[in-house]
């Protein structure tokens, strides 16, 4: 299959964007990085609300076919150029990585992706309740990650490429991953999987 260039519309703080950008770059996809800025609010400006009428990213452009939010992205991406390696097409399988998609967008969103929207971007938010969820999440992630290498099985696939981002950025929002070791040591499994590409650092840590 001949693949043109994916455009994708990101913000490099955005661990949302970092998702899409993370699954194109494991699968070897040819894509261009449009960054938006968000000071400027690019992503408020009418060309950008006719791609996504939320105003968020990342979005996609994939000669054409427009996609928005960051799980749907992967699903898109798996669906279309990947064999069911990252995507299982049984009814179980499929089903265990959608259960972690749908913590990425609840139990991750609502904790550590909270937590470091304080620190970051400077949310309004309690941020000790934030890192008061995001250690309950933690200590849920541990004990399923002591019983097997990968979030949904055996093999990586698109339950941690979702819940990745957030979670290994996790100490920019003051949450600390130390007393995790199961959840660290999956962290480092996916950034040696080949294809792999890091988010970039803010600097909070720098300042505080």
């Amino acid at each position: 299959m001949t693949v043109r260039t994916i455009k994708l519309y990101r913000n490099r703080l955005s661990g949302h964007a970092h998702r899409a950008e993370l699954f194109l770059s494991l699968l070897g996809l040819p894509y261009e990085a449009i960054d938006v800025d968000f000071a400027a609010k690019e992503h408020k400006s009418a060309a950008f609300l006719e791609m996504n009428p939320f105003g968020q990213v990342p979005v996609i452009d994939d000669d054409g076919t427009i996609v928005a939010d960051s799980n749907a992205i992967l699903v898109y991406l798996a669906t279309k150029y990947d064999d069911g390696a990252w995507l299982p097409r049984d009814a179980a399988s499929l089903a265990g990585v959608q259960r972690w998609l749908s913590v990425a967008a609840g139990q991750i969103a609502s904790g550590p992706a909270a937590a470091r929207l304080v620190t970051v971007f400077g949310a309004p938010y309690n941020a000790q309740e934030l890192i008061a969820r995001s250690h309950a999440l933690f200590v849920v992630m541990e004990g399923v990650l002591a019983d097997r290498p990968w979030l949904a099985g055996d093999a990586p696939t698109l339950a941690d490429i979702a819940c990745y981002s957030y979670i290994a950025h996790a100490p920019e929002g003051n949450v600390t991953l130390e007393p995790y070791p199961k959840l660290r040591a999956w962290l480092e499994r996916i950034e040696v999987l080949p294809g792999f590409v890091p988010m970039v650092r803010s600097d909070v840590l720098a300042q505080a």
